[in-house]
C-alpha cells in the first residue's frame, strides 16, 4: 500500500469536507448572484464560509477574495498592485526561492510591463538577510513579495519584519501563505501585510479554489486582471463557485478546532523521520533551517544517487523531487541552488511532506523501504566508492 508523504503538492481532501460541500452540488444549487429564491438560498452559507476563511488569518470577511487556484491568487495580487502603483515607480522586489507562481509573475512584469525586479538571494538555511533586503529598497520601489514558507524546504521568512521595514517606506506588501497556512497560525494583522494568498488544496479542501487577503485599505486601488462581473468586490469576475467555497470554509473550520494538536502530530513524524532516516542511511543530510521552518516539509539529501530513481525504486513511499509544479522540468531545483547546494547533491534531493492523515506506522515503513532502496541504487552508482 502507498505511503503518501507528498502533502505540499496536494493532500487528500477530509472527508468532513466532502459531507459539507455535497448539498451545494444539487440542494443549494443556485447562482449567488440571482435575486430570486433559489439564488438567495445560497447567500448565508457563502457567507459563514467567507467568515471561517477571515478568521484562519485573523482578516474580516469584506477582505476575502475567492479565486480558483494559489496560483491565481498570487498573479491577482502582484499584477494588481504593481499596476496600481505604477504612478510611483516600477522598481519591485521579490525572493530567489519562491514558488514558480511568483517568479514567472515577476518576469512578466519585467518582460512586458516595464518594470525592474531585484531578486533576493538567501543564505545556506533559505533565509533573506534583512540588511541586504533594506538595502535593495529604493525610492522607486513600490512593491516587496515574499513567501511566508518555502515549499521546498519550509524555511519560514522573516516576513514581519520584512513588511514593516515596507510598510514606514509606504511599499505595499505581499506574502505567498500557501505552505504556511495550517502549518502555523498566521494573523495578517500582527504581520502588518497589505496581501495574503493561500490554496485549499493544501489544507484538506479541493483543488480548484484559492484564496486572495487584500487589506481593506487597499482594495479600492486594486483593479481585476480576469474581467466580466462584478463578483467578488469587483476583483475577480466569474460566477463563484460555491460547492467548493463551503468546502475551504468547513476546512478551515477544522484546522482552527485542531490546529494546535495538529501542529505537533505532524512535527513528531516529521522529526521521526528525519531522524531514523540520518541514523539508518549514511550520507543524508537535511536541508533548511532546523528551527525556523514548518512542521510539515522534510528535504533530503540521498548523497551519491538520483532522487527520482530513488522514488522509482522506493514507489511506495510517495514524495517528490523538489516542487510539484517544476518537479518534471529538467532543470534542478531553483531552491537549492539559492541555497548553495551543490550539483550532485541537488540530484539526490526529495521533499517529503506530513499531513493530517500519516501516522507513525508509515513512518517507520519509509525508512525501511528508503534505506533498502538507497543500498541497491549505490551498489550501482558510479559516485559511490565506499
Amino acid at each position: 500500500m502507498a505511503i503518501y508523504f507528498d502533502n505540499s503538492a496536494t493532500t487528500r481532501v477530509d472527508p468532513e469536507v466532502v459531507k459539507a460541500m455535497l448539498p451545494f452540488f444539487s440542494e443549494y444549487y443556485g447562482n449567488i448572484s440571482s435575486i430570486h429564491l433559489i439564488g438567495r438560498q445560497v447567500h448565508p452559507y457563502e457567507e459563514q464560509a467567507r467568515k471561517s476563511v477571515a478568521k484562519l488569518i485573523n482578516a474580516s470577511p469584506d477582505e476575502i477574495v475567492f479565486t480558483a487556484s494559489g496560483s491565481e491568487s498570487d498573479n491577482l495580487a502582484i499584477i494588481a498592485a504593481a499596476r496600481a502603483y505604477k504612478h510611483k515607480g516600477k522598481h519591485i522586489i521579490t525572493s530567489s526561492i519562491e514558488h514558480k507562481a511568483v517568479l514567472e509573475t515577476f518576469k512578466f512584469l519585467e518582460n512586458y510591463e516595464g518594470f525592474e525586479v531585484t531578486y533576493l538571494p538567501v543564505d545556506k538555511y533559505g533565509l533573506i538577510d534583512m540588511d541586504y533586503y533594506k538595502n535593495a529598497v529604493r525610492d522607486d520601489t513600490i512593491l516587496v513579495s515574499c513567501m511566508l514558507a518555502n515549499n521546498e524546504i519550509g524555511t519560514i521568512e522573516p516576513v514581519k519584519e520584512m513588511a514593516a521595514f515596507a510598510n514606514s517606506k509606504g511599499i505595499i506588501f505581499h506574502t505567498d501563505a500557501v505552505q504556511a497556512a495550517g502549518k502555523i497560525h498566521i494573523d495578517v494583522n500582527e504581520l502588518g501585510i497589505d496581501l495574503l494568498t493561500f490554496s485549499g488544496h493544501k489544507i484538506y479542501a479541493p483543488k480548484g479554489i484559492g484564496v486572495l487577503y487584500v487589506d481593506i485599505e487597499l482594495r479600492e486601488k486594486l483593479k481585476p486582471i480576469i474581467h466580466g462581473g462584478q463578483q467578488e468586490r469587483g476583483l475577480r469576475a466569474g460566477t463563484e463557485n460555491i460547492p467548493y467555497i463551503i468546502g475551504l470554509g468547513k476546512a478551515c473550520d477544522i484546522i482552527m478546532e485542531r490546529q494546535d494538536t495538529e501542529i505537533l502530530h505532524i512535527k513528531k513524524l516529521r522529526d521521526t523521520f528525519e531522524k531514523k532516516v540520518l541514523e539508518n542511511i549514511p550520507d543524508t543530510y537535511v536541508n533548511g533551517h532546523h528551527r525556523l521552518r514548518v512542521p510539515s516539509i522534510s528535504d533530503i539529501v540521498f548523497r551519491y544517487i538520483e532522487g527520482e530513481a530513488l522514488m522509482v525504486y522506493a514507489q511506495e513511499v510517495c514524495c517528490s523531487a523538489g516542487s510539484a509544479c517544476t518537479s518534471a522540468a529538467t532543470n534542478p531545483s531553483h531552491v537549492l541552488s539559492a541555497i548553495k547546494v551543490n550539483d550532485v547533491d541537488i540530484h539526490g534531493a526529495l521533499r517529503f511532506s506530513f499531513g493530517r492523515f500519516n501516522t507513525m506506522e508509515e513512518v517507520n515503513r519509509a525508512v525501511e523501504v528508503l534505506k533498502d532502496s538507497v543500498e541497491k541504487l549505490r551498489k550501482m552508482s558510479p559516485l559511490y566508492n565506499k
